[in-house]
């Protein structure tokens, strides 16, 4: 479910861009602006200005991670603002199918709303830190996971929650108690992380609050929903009865499926332009094959191998499987540059269409690495109930995994990811492996 704050910012965005469009308009031709020609604008602006708002996107500024008044949010602002003006431009004056080249409006539209989105981006910053908006949280039970959104929800208190009060269920007498609390600090959210059908005196306390109309949520729920990600040790069998029911994906899988098979043959086609320089510079830089080949474990278990063009020296792994990480000898000067950009998966292309890999899912794991993480990690054979992917929720929010630790890390982004995947949750990945690219993060 699309989060209401970020549905609120999006559309305020919106109603400045038409309304900075309207009083450019309105101050260049008063007192003789009339319908015609607001109408000879509202079409080509409208399609630069969507292009501004998934500009907006990939740049960040509709997570609320980011929405602070500091100087690391009015970088990226004004970054976007700066790329967006340069789109405006070269639209208007490389397409001239609308008839318009507006000079003077285009800079006056890019000067007024410059003004009124950082003026309106400042005010809702500051709104959503108000302590007259903030959701005071009760939580009740004491995990490690607990605190690790504590932590985090403190240290990002624009999300909009506030811990007002920490039980355990011992500190619970009668069953009075959790409403006496609700009373007092004014709780609005309660979270249990003890379940309640395994405790009737727990159970009994909550059903008192619900005169109150507090908010009720299981904390395995209400840590996906604020964290992105599914709290492992939180979870178990029956979650994945309740929540794996792949039998209601039938249409987005196979919706999917086609997308990935056209993609795959349109962007590789095209991407055929680039191997002969991409062979010549690996051929120069080391030697070697220019493709490497590898088994990786796919969808149900399934072993496949596939094909990137190589980055590591010719003998990287002669001693055996080791995990790779950013500062890892073995990768090559080019090897270096290919990984950033993504270029050395575009052979992938190949597993994508021939319906080994998608374009969007967990990251593809060698079989040695995935025997030693099955008996270390629980549940982590359910991340092959999908196909593996290019990129993937895991891989656009966390490190390039190089330990047990990130690959349990990672599982929970990538268990989400299963639970939630859509068009429109793919859509995010999209753009936000967009963004990784061109910040030149890579793996």
């Amino acid at each position: 479910m699309p989060n209401p704050k970020k549905i609120i910012l999006l559309i305020g965005d919106i109603i400045i861009l038409y309304f900075s469009l309207w009083l450019t308009l309105f101050i260049r031709y008063w007192p003789g602006l009339d319908l015609w020609r607001f109408k000879q604008h509202f079409w080509p602006f409208s399609i630069i200005y969507a292009l501004w708002l998934i500009v907006f996107y990939i740049a960040g500024l509709y997570g609320l991670n980011l929405a602070r008044n500091n100087l690391a949010f009015y970088s990226t602002l004004f970054r976007g603002l700066a790329i967006n003006a340069g789109l405006a431009i070269a639209f208007f004056y490389f397409i001239p199918y609308f008839g318009i080249t507006p000079k003077t409006n285009l800079f006056f539209n890019l000067l007024i709303f410059t003004v009124l989105v950082s003026l309106w981006r400042q005010v809702y910053n500051s709104l959503l830190k108000s302590k007259a908006l903030l959701n005071n949280l009760l939580i009740i039970g004491q995990t490690k996971e607990t605190k690790q959104m504590l932590d985090w929800l403190k240290a990002h208190p624009q999300i909009g929650y506030r811990l007002a009060q920490e039980l355990k269920p011992a500190d619970i007498q009668t069953p009075f108690d959790v409403l006496e609390i609700a009373h007092q600090k004014n709780i609005k959210t309660i979270i249990t992380a003890i379940d309640p059908h395994q405790d009737s005196h727990l159970a009994e306390s909550l059903y008192q609050c619900l005169p109150l109309k507090i908010n009720f949520s299981d904390f395995s729920n209400f840590y996906e929903k604020i964290m992105g990600k599914v709290p492992l040790s939180s979870i178990g069998e029956i979650w994945f009865l309740e929540n794996l029911t792949e039998s209601q994906k039938n249409f987005y899988e196979t919706a999917k499926r086609i997308l990935d098979m056209l993609g795959a043959l349109v962007f590789g086609l095209i991407s055929l332009i680039f191997y002969p320089l991409i062979a010549l510079i690996i051929k120069i830089d080391s030697r070697g094959p220019v493709f490497y080949k590898q088994k990786r474990i796919g969808q149900d278990g399934r072993i496949f191998t596939v094909i990137k063009f190589r980055t590591m020296i010719e003998e990287a792994e002669k001693d055996g499987a080791q995990w790779a990480n950013h500062e890892d000898h073995r990768i090559t000067r080019v090897g270096r540059f290919l990984r950033k950009t993504r270029l050395d998966e575009l052979p992938q292309l190949w597993n994508i269409f021939v319906d080994q890999m998608s374009f969007i899912g967990p990251r593809p794991e060698r079989i040695e690495f995935v025997k030693q993480l099955e008996k270390q990690i629980p549940y982590y054979q359910m991340r092959h109930i999908i196909k593996p992917g290019l990129t993937g929720w895991a891989q656009v929010n966390f490190r390039y995994g190089a330990s047990v630790k990130d690959s349990i890390e990672k599982l929970q982004y990538e268990l989400y990811y299963i639970k939630h995947r859509s068009f429109i949750l793919d859509l995010s990945i999209i753009l936000k492996t967009i963004k990784i690219v061109l910040k030149g993060g890579g793996r």
